[in-house]
């Protein structure tokens, strides 16, 4: 898989510039943006503000909430130079995205408190992107986004939205920007950064729409996996993964992680659930690791962590795993996280958890 960060930002930026440079000389505090009640000026100022904002979070490391300052431009600055800062600002998050190791996440509200290097990469695409669109609807500008970005944005931070046939009218309508046949429209959105697990030696990372159709196909999804990894059961996972999502159903903190070994980064197998939980509260979990990883224990602590977490939630009263009858190691890895036998299910050992 492609990597994603940086370069997006340069090439999202430079476009959105080459578009919007061509109305320098048109009255931008006195046209409104779109269908936001911003004036296309403060829009702008918007968009340097968020890029900079998220260059702050990542190069700061901030863990608990924003960090407290603002960007200000200087009295009498122009259309042109407020999109020289938009450029500038943008140039500081790609260096940012670029030296910020994956691993690292820094703090952003939406929706499990935090976000990784790509995922500030691609929520600053999105306010780009969707804010060069207000401002050029403001101004009677002509400005249709490269395809791969929008789908980027779309199968990063927007996992609960159903695709629809192109990426670009899919995204506008998300955010309340535009309409798409069959769908009602959109009043209120949020976009959605991935879920986050710790564990002792490992961290659990979600795995976005576009790591989960990578590894389907064959690829890596964007992590560096230990020798002989990913197994099968992780390509079958992002298999289900990919088609909740191309349905619209997926909701990502009930979809897969990848097990992250924390000394290298390398990822050693994946955990995750079959769906949501049932009427019941009751949600079903599986696990995979590459055959170089096993009987280290990871099994053990990754299961361990993602029932510590799902247990913590209201809308869980139980844990379901079920296992072949010849697979005695997976007997014992949730034998050891707490699970109990419950009766068989389809001619498979059935195990149980509660809280």
């Amino acid at each position: 898989m492609s990597a994603w960060g940086g370069e997006q930002v340069e090439r999202v930026v430079a476009d959105a510039v080459a578009v919007l440079r061509t109305a320098t000389d048109r009255d931008w505090d006195g046209t409104r943006a779109g269908r936001l009640e911003w004036s296309c000026r403060r829009t702008a100022e918007h968009i340097a503000s968020d890029l900079i904002a998220y260059a702050g979070q990542l190069a700061g490391r901030a863990q608990h909430a924003y960090v407290p300052f603002e960007i200000t431009l200087d009295e009498g600055a122009g259309n042109a130079d407020v999109l020289d800062v938009v450029e500038t600002t943008g140039a500081l998050l790609a260096a940012a995205v670029r030296t910020t190791p994956p691993g690292v996440r820094a703090f952003h509200p939406y929706p499990f408190r935090s976000a990784g290097p790509e995922g500030f990469a691609t929520m600053g695409i999105a306010e780009v992107l969707l804010h060069t669109h207000d401002i050029a609807t403001g101004l009677g500008l002509a400005y249709e986004p490269p395809a791969d970005l929008c789908e980027g944005v779309l199968t990063r931070i927007f996992p609960h939205v159903r695709p629809g046939e192109t990426a670009w009218p899919t995204l506008l309508w998300a955010t309340g920007r535009g309409e798409l046949p069959g769908r009602a429209p959109v009043a209120e959105w949020r976009w959605s950064n991935t879920l986050v697990v710790p564990a002792e030696r490992l961290t659990l990372e979600g795995v976005t729409p576009a790591a989960a159709l990578d590894l389907s196909a064959g690829g890596d999804g964007g992590l560096r996996w230990v020798e002989g990894g990913p197994f099968t059961g992780t390509r079958e996972a992002a298999g289900m993964i990919t088609k909740a999502y191309l349905d619209g159903v997926h909701r990502p903190e009930w979809g897969m992680f990848a097990l992250v070994r924390r000394e290298d980064g390398r990822a050693v197998g994946a955990i995750g659930f079959h769906g949501a939980p049932d009427g019941d509260g009751r949600a079903e979990i599986g696990y995979d690791l590459a055959e170089s990883a096993r009987g280290q224990g990871y099994a053990t602590e990754a299961v361990r962590a993602l029932s510590a977490w799902a247990l913590a939630r209201a809308d869980v009263r139980a844990l379901l795993a079920t296992v072949e009858r010849d697979n005695v190691p997976s007997q014992r890895v949730l034998a050891r996280a707490g699970f109990v036998q419950a009766p068989d299910v389809d001619d498979l050992f059935a195990y149980e958890l509660r809280p």
